[in-house]
């Protein structure tokens, strides 16, 4: 053999770079959270299933409402999603506003060329249908899908509606809670000592306030509403967030790149935010599907025990409530049930895949 054949021959004793070698070192730790995340099909389906629910919610007017999405009325095109119109405008006797489910103005609104379109759900959350046949709570049927409550609103418009609020709800409270108690938390880890102990004795004694009393008498003197629910959750929200936080801190304050960035003279908001805080943020995102699951539970107990919303708002507890009054009507408490059980396992399964996606000791 030739020495240039022996030259031009690869050695046997170096191995040829793989694919995984080759990418898993130009992976950044974001894209491999993600991989992993993607990786646990149950908790991305999870994922996909519940943003699709929340942006049906989102919509909701336009899948159940008990005015239509468009009508066309003797050549002329109205909106009465957006605009109310009255009765004598589609060949009624009165001006007060056209009842949609009337079956007088449905015959002029589908007489001769005229055209109209309804939403999949011709009901909205509080709409009575004057014109039902059968008494309230009316079961399942080809009008009233999921049936009617003891009022006779529709349960579908109710349970579709009460989601978006609960969700929202849950969003806020958790968004809230989160800033709270990353600011406590940062404060008591970063800077420990006198510091860490006060506000440990003032969050302890802060912890003890029974706050279920606290909503009945507040509940008792103000006019129940969302505001008034999130400002006093709000209150006690964040304590459980800043425990974890405080511990990441209490660890990272002691690493080396903080020394450093001590010892350049930066100030020490500079090192909270841009240095200790994104590398202490993992039992905040994987705690966020956890919370926002207990913020939602949190709106439907108080509902069920008529400290929440006002009746006329759509609630997930306020149906649970009227199932339990009535036990006969178990449409109602089942589709309320199942539609609570599957958000909250939709949310569980998604804190489960980030756990698992934020674990880096996991391949």
């Amino acid at each position: 053999m030739s020495a240039i054949d022996m030259q031009s021959r690869p050695s046997e004793s170096t191995p040829e770079p793989t694919l995984g070698s080759t990418l898993a070192p130009s992976l950044s730790p974001s894209r491999r959270a993600w991989l992993r995340f993607r990786a646990n099909k149950r908790g991305l389906w999870s994922l996909r299933i519940f943003l699709v629910l929340f942006a049906l919610s989102l919509v909701a007017e336009l899948l159940s409402n008990d005015k239509p999405l468009l009508v066309n009325f003797q050549g002329q095109t109205y909106f009465p999603m957006l605009k109310d119109y009255p009765e004598s405008t589609f060949g009624g006797d009165f001006a007060t506003p056209a009842d949609y489910l009337d079956p007088y103005i449905q015959e002029q609104l589908e007489k001769g060329s005229n055209w109209v379109i309804y939403a999949p759900n011709r009901y909205a959350a509080n709409t009575l249908n004057y014109f039902a046949p059968s008494p309230n709570p009316a079961a399942p049927s080809a009008t009233n899908w999921l049936g009617t409550d003891d009022r006779g609103r529709d349960v579908a418009a109710r349970l579709l509606y009460g989601f978006r609020v609960s969700v929202l709800f849950g969003l806020a409270l958790t968004a809230i809670g989160v800033v709270i108690g990353i600011i406590l938390g940062a404060i008591q880890g970063y800077f420990a000592g006198r510091v860490d102990l006060t506000l440990q004795r003032v969050i302890e004694i802060w912890g003890s306030v029974p706050e279920l009393y606290l909503l009945i008498i507040l509940a008792s003197i103000f006019e129940p509403g969302l505001g008034i629910l999130l400002a006093i959750l709000s209150l006690f929200g964040w304590m459980g967030l800043s425990d974890y936080v405080r511990a990441e801190f209490l660890r990272n304050r002691s690493l080396e790149y903080v020394t450093a960035a001590r010892a350049l003279g930066l100030p020490n908001s500079t090192i909270i935010w841009r240095h200790v805080l994104p590398n202490s943020l993992t039992p905040v995102i994987a705690f966020l599907p956890f919370r926002m699951s207990g913020s939602i539970l949190a709106l439907t107990s108080l509902d069920f025990l008529g400290l929440g919303v006002p009746p006329t708002t759509p609630s997930l507890g306020e149906l649970l409530a009227q199932g339990k009054s009535n036990l006969d009507a178990w449409w109602i408490s089942l589709s309320t049930f199942s539609v609570l059980v599957l958000t909250l396992m939709l949310l569980i399964f998604i804190g489960e895949a980030l756990r698992d996606a934020l674990d880096t000791r996991r391949g």
